[in-house]
Order: C-alpha cells, then sequence, then structure tokens
C-alpha cells in the first residue's frame, strides 16, 4: 500500500511527539521525585515510545520520528527526495509540540530534559561517543529493516539500542541521537550552547552508517 505525503506527515508528528514527552518528560519527572528513579527510567521512557511508534506507524513512514534517520533512509533510497521536507517538518513540529505538553503538564525543572553532554570530558570524546551511538542505532534500524522489515520484534529491537545508548552513554554525550530531539527542550528552556553538538554529530553517525548499508539494500532490490 502506498501512503499519501500527508499520512507520513501526520504519523511523524504523531510519533516525535510521543518519543520527546517521553524522553524528555522523563528526566523532568525523575527531577521532580529529587532524582530517585535515575538513568534507567530514563532509558526506558524512550524505549516504551519507540515500541508504541513502531507498532503503529512503522508500516507508513518506516517510523523514522529522527531527521538523522530520515537523511540515512534517503541515502539508503527507502524515502524519495520530494519526501523529506515532510518527514523534516513533521519531527520538528512534533518535537516542539511534545516540549510544550511536558512544560505544560509535567513541568519544566532539568531545562526541560534538554541533552547536555559531561563537560568534565574532552570534546574529542564526547563528540565521538554521539556519532557513535547514532551509528549503533541506526545499524540496529538498517538489520531490522533489511531482515524484517519492522515486522515482529523490530520495535523492541530498535527501542532498546535507544535505552542502552542512553544507559551507558548519557553520561558522557548526553546520548539524544536525535536533532529533533534535541532541538526541542533546549528552544523551550532556553539551554542553546550545546543544540551544535546533537545537529551535527547524530548526522555523522547516521550518514556513515547508510553509506556503509547503502549497497545491501541496492542488491535486495
Amino acid at each position: 500500500m502506498v501512503y499519501s505525503n500527508s499520512q507520513i506527515f501526520l504519523v511523524e508528528l504523531i510519533g516525535t511527539f510521543i518519543l520527546v514527552v517521553f524522553a524528555t518528560g522523563s528526566i523532568v519527572y525523575d527531577v521532580q521525585t529529587g532524582g530517585t528513579l535515575g538513568i534507567a527510567f530514563a532509558a526506558i521512557a524512550p524505549f516504551i515510545a519507540l515500541i508504541i511508534g513502531i507498532h503503529f506507524f512503522g508500516k507508513i513512514s518506516l517510523a523514522n520520528f529522527n531527521p538523522a534517520v530520515t537523511i540515512a533512509f534517503y541515502i539508503t533510497g527507502h524515502i524519495s527526495k520530494d519526501k523529506i521536507a515532510y518527514y523534516f517538518v513533521a519531527e520538528i513540529i512534533g518535537a516542539l509540540l511534545g516540549s510544550l505538553f511536558v512544560m505544560s503538564f509535567i513541568g519544566s525543572d532539568a531545562d526541560l530534559g534538554a541533552n547536555t553532554p559531561n563537560l568534565d570530558f574532552s570534546l574529542f570524546l564526547i563528540f565521538p561517543v554521539e556519532v557513535l551511538a547514532s551509528a549503533v542505532l541506526m545499524a540496529v534500524i538498517f538489520i531490522v529493516v533489511y531482515t524484517k522489515g519492522l515486522k515482529g520484534f523490530g520495535g523492541i529491537a530498535i527501542g532498546g539500542i535507544v535505552g542502552l545508548d542512553i544507559y551507558f552513554l548519557a553520561f558522557i554525550s548526553g546520548a539524544s541521537m536525535n536533532p529533533a530531539r534535541a532541538l526541542a527542550p533546549a528552544l523551550f528552556s532556553g539551554v542553546l550552547e550545546n543544540l551544535w553538538l546533537y545537529w551535527t554529530a547524530p548526522y555523522v553517525g547516521t550518514i556513515i552508517v547508510a553509506f556503509l548499508f547503502r549497497h545491501k539494500f541496492q542488491q535486495k532490490k
């Protein structure tokens, strides 16, 4: 079945909204409860959001919810050039609405859950770690799409790697892996100094992996 641009736009907006509410709202809520839930809660929340989003929207839009993932899918030919704008605009609007929801119904603590690198580490470590987190995520996405087509346990695999990246790498780079997820809370909280990192490193990671996987999808066609 071929889905229209408006359908793709709608599900990408909704999916990104859900992801941002879960990913950033969990951080805000954890701070409000005195940090008792910790990094595990911040890792599990987007895991659940992605399971939901991929299950309901994967067959319609490939469940990107992430501009860096969209660019990678364009490189491998999964998304045509004329659809990129629909994805990007939907993802940004969905993320902004997600942060507005968090601010209105959960709170504005922790800079609305904005990603923050640990500057106790060198940028020469922080940047590659964020690239690595994004690259590993994209590799898992491609493996799932290549082998299962986002069916079965695909949502668990993709959501799981996001959760693991956050659990093990957020203490260094913030583990955003997603420019839209990073942008929305940064804009509304006014904490913009780290945004350059999350609008560069995730793209580097996903683009590298896209070029590595591109020939596999071309062969499959």
